[in-house]
């Protein structure tokens, strides 16, 4: 059957994501937009205008025309919206890359998108210049602070150039390029629209409201489609003021909690878990919290349980989508008081989900069986950049985004996800594809096979761990030859945390690796 949300439907919303989101901040005047939760630093609305619009007329004066992809390169800062939507003004679609990139990794992602611009800052400036170089075709990398050698942000913020008005299609033009795994295999760009994003925001905005006077903790990366969506584009939509930490460190996180009086966290299962848990908690006066939501991966019951009691709330609320969703398709609305244990959410407005059934997917779950998720909506994604095939193997010829998620409703509608089909690690919030490492682990001269699968360890957190067939010259490989081959080459969040070696690695016939298998003997 076709579950349809209760709430009633939104219209498509054609307009380009930088006046979908920033078309009521001039009026906003001196509210606070954007807050440096360690240094201070304070971005009003009315600034945050004024400078995005200044940063596309600096954008565009030095070449950057419609339809070139833009490599947006940065932790957290206030300056990544005002780079973001500077861009998408000037025409440019984004790719966000994560700032722990190796210049390997960067490079792939640049030739993958053809990028011809880098937005970095200066910190991560030897990453992104050693990614340029390797893939080429990069025209130029600006800072958004100061490197000698480079064209400057903050410079353009006083550039005379006119401000570029182009017109946009919301329905074709890319204003987003994640890069995700998807179900399988190694990073594809997610083609977002400008009308995918900016519709996604009016969906979840009736179940999710904020305002002025609210305030929201931006620590996890905006550089994710979680973070883009949850804490920058729907807060400053709706006038909050968001306090921007560039990496997550619990005093720092906690200290901001206190200081800033943040209202609301959108936050991962491992937060949480500090939340619940830490004795660094108690320090801290975080009365100001009206709300956690915990979204990227999933999060235990009775953890969120915990969490809640510790701090004197109402239940963590989970969310539910993906990258190729612009995120969005289930929450647990912020006003209801008594969510069932475990919920990931109900529908949202205008998304239709069937549960189809493992075993035959021509046919759907009955009431109460595990299924593979799959979604219809505005919110799904215009196809994986460049891979047809791959985008037809995500969404069918009917327009159903097959998740390879696997969960049930129960008869109130809410969602519960409970596996998944896929072999896509989460770690801590972050994809990981076993394809990539598996890729990279067969490069090492004395390893013959291996195999990569997700399981957790002691803080039930998901970890990759990998199988490996050692080499007939290497009888004395050791597992921690294996991870430091790997953490050289990968970002720290990619890292192998377990190794254990096998005399083969288990296959079918048809040559794929039998992962569950293999979880299964962990």
């Amino acid at each position: 059957m076709v579950f349809h949300s209760e709430y009633a439907d939104v219209e498509p919303v054609d307009e380009p994501i930088h006046d979908a989101v920033l078309g009521g901040a001039a009026a906003r005047g001196d509210t606070p937009a954007l807050i440096d939760g360690v240094a201070g630093t304070t971005v009003t609305y009315a600034q945050l205008d004024t400078f995005h619009r200044r940063v596309a007329a600096g954008l565009a004066a030095a070449g950057v025309r419609q339809g070139d992809v833009l490599a947006l390169h940065s932790p957290n800062t206030v300056a990544f919206p005002v780079a973001f939507y500077g861009a998408t003004r000037a025409g440019a679609s984004v790719t966000t890359v994560h700032p722990l990139a190796t210049p390997e990794e960067f490079a792939k992602q640049l030739r993958d998108s053809s990028a011809s611009w880098i937005v970095t800052v200066s910190p991560l400036l030897d990453a992104a210049r050693a990614a340029a170089e390797r893939a080429g075709g990069v025209r130029e990398i600006f800072v958004c602070d100061q490197a000698e050698g480079h064209p400057s942000l903050t410079d353009m913020l006083g550039s005379t150039a006119p401000e570029p008005h182009l017109a946009v299609d919301p329905a074709e033009d890319v204003a987003a390029l994640p890069y995700s795994s998807g179900t399988t295999g190694v990073p594809k760009g997610v083609m977002l629209t400008h009308r995918s994003i900016a519709t996604n925001l009016a969906q979840l905005a009736p179940l999710m409201p904020m305002g002025p006077g609210d305030r929201i903790l931006a620590v996890l990366p905006f550089f994710h489609i979680y973070g883009l969506t949850a804490l920058m584009n729907a807060p400053l939509k709706q006038g909050a003021t968001v306090v921007v930490l560039s990496r997550f460190e619990l005093d720092t996180f906690l200290a901001a909690i206190e200081k800033h009086r943040i209202t609301g966290l959108y936050v991962a299962p491992p937060i949480v878990l500090a939340l619940a848990k830490h004795p660094a908690v108690e320090g801290y006066d975080l009365s100001s919290l009206q709300y956690v939501i915990s979204a990227a991966a999933p999060l235990d019951a009775e953890l969120a349980q915990a969490c809640s009691r510790r701090l004197g709330l109402p239940p963590v609320g989970q969310a539910y989508g993906m990258t190729e969703l612009s995120p969005g398709t289930h929450v647990v609305p912020l006003a209801e008081k008594n969510p069932p244990p475990g919920a990931v959410g109900k529908l949202i407005p205008s998304t239709r989900m069937r549960i189809v059934s493992l075993d035959d997917p021509a046919r759907d779950a009955g009431p109460g069986e595990h299924g593979e998720i799959v979604i219809r909506g505005p919110q799904v994604m215009k196809g994986y950049l460049g891979r047809p095939e791959e985008t037809a193997a995500m969404i069918d010829a009917d327009g159903w985004l097959h998740t390879g998620d696997v969960g049930h409703t129960d008869g109130d509608g809410w969602l519960f996800v409970v596996d998944r089909v896929k072999e896509l690690i989460k770690y801590k919030g972050f994809q990981v594809a076993p394809a990539e490492l598996e890729a990279l682990l067969l490069t090492h001269p004395g390893i013959a096979d291996a195999a990569v699968v997700g399981v957790y360890d002691d803080d039930n957190n998901e970890v990759p761990k990998a199988f490996v067939v050692r080499a007939a010259g290497a009888p004395d490989l050791t597992g921690d030859e294996v991870r430091e081959y790997v953490a050289g080459r990968v970002a720290p969040y990619k890292k192998v945390r377990r190794v254990e070696f096998l005399d083969a690695v288990p296959r079918a016939a048809s040559g794929k690796i039998l992962r569950r298998q293999l979880r299964e003997t962990s």
